[in-house]
């Protein structure tokens, strides 16, 4: 890491630490090493920099994110720096998705939030079925990692009030079509079995379109165990 990108990371790391209690105990159910698919709930925008120094140590991190954050030139100049994915939302983007999958090839671990744009109450959203298609692509594992709490952060910055924040970290699988097309039906219904694996961790009243686990299917999902993961620790 070079020093600017060290400076920013724990400077934001110290920043999180004043403002947020945070208990990230499970964090270390996370592989050191990629290649890694690590997709959360979208509640704002204080988990990009709570999930990036979470991760540390570990070296090859990078997310994907909505290209308009790089309006604002704060987030630019930081997500730069941390070789964040700019996406354009609404549309095929390839250049993302080649990007993602290069990043993916050379061992990183990738941030996504499958519902694509954030949950002002913190409930799950339905996701969209293009993670699959990447973790069909990439090969990849995936895990999924669920934090709550962090909605509440603007609204207790103002009252000068520390967020509690809680992460929780589930088991790592890969996406295996069984031999089936892969057509947008099954696209969309791996999406969901995936959801469910983020509703599982999150308290009920953040499960929102996942709430009922009855409907969980796990058909497409193929669990591993973490030293089946080559070349990891």
């Amino acid at each position: 890491m070079n020093l600017m990108k060290w400076i920013v990371t724990y400077g934001c790391k110290l920043g999180l630490d004043v403002m947020c209690s945070v208990n990230g105990k499970e964090m270390k159910k996370v592989p050191l090493n990629g290649p890694l698919i690590a997709y959360t709930n979208h509640t704002g925008t204080l988990e990009a920099p709570l999930m990036y120094t979470q991760l540390q140590p570990r070296k090859k991190i990078t997310a994907i994110a909505k290209v308009e954050t790089w309006d604002n030139s704060f987030l630019r100049y930081v997500f730069t720096l941390w070789d964040i994915i700019p996406i354009h939302r609404g549309e095929a983007d390839m250049v993302a998705m080649r990007k993602s999958l290069d990043a993916l090839e050379k061992g990183y671990i990738l941030g996504i939030s499958p519902e694509g744009t954030r949950s002002r109450e913190g409930k799950l959203l339905r996701a969209h079925g293009g993670i699959a298609m990447l973790g069909l692509h990439s090969g990849a594992p995936l895990q999924p990692i669920v934090h709550w709490g962090g909605e509440n952060f603007g609204s207790n910055v103002k009252k000068f009030k520390r967020t509690h924040v809680e992460i929780r970290v589930g088991p790592i699988f890969h996406l295996d079509a069984r031999g089936e097309r892969v057509s947008k039906e099954v696209r969309q219904q791996m999406a969901d079995e995936m959801m469910y694996q983020l509703a599982r961790l999150l308290p009920e009243e953040f499960r929102g379109e996942y709430a009922n686990l009855e409907n969980a299917t796990v058909k497409y999902l193929r669990f591993i165990e973490p030293a089946e993961l080559s070349g990891q620790g």
